[in-house]
């Protein structure tokens, strides 16, 4: 993937989204669409991701983050785009916000 046409955006998704594998759906519907990045719970109830990938790709995984899996009862997805260069070469669960 070229830099150039890379896009970074954090998402806080709200609403029952902790407890049902949210975090886990995650990953793997952002490795399914070729995104790197990180997921994490936060203290108030959300799920908080840094996602990195073609811009298309997280337009996708936005559609996906308002729905969530099966369990999810997602009420909002709040979206910001990031500047700086990509800086994860993977998916993964972290337990605390990244910097």
């Amino acid at each position: 993937m070229k830099e150039a046409t890379a896009a970074r955006a954090r998402f806080v998704v709200r609403g029952l989204v902790q407890g049902v594998n949210f975090r886990t759906a995650v990953v793997e519907a952002a490795r399914t669409r070729r995104v790197t990045g990180r997921v994490w719970n936060r203290d108030d109830g959300a799920v908080e991701i840094v996602a990195e990938g073609q811009p298309g790709a997280l337009d996708e995984l936005a559609r996906w983050l308002a729905r969530g899996p099966r369990l999810a009862e997602v009420e909002s997805v709040d979206r910001i785009a990031l500047a700086g260069e990509r800086r994860y070469r993977d998916f993964a669960i972290t337990y605390g916000a990244v910097t």
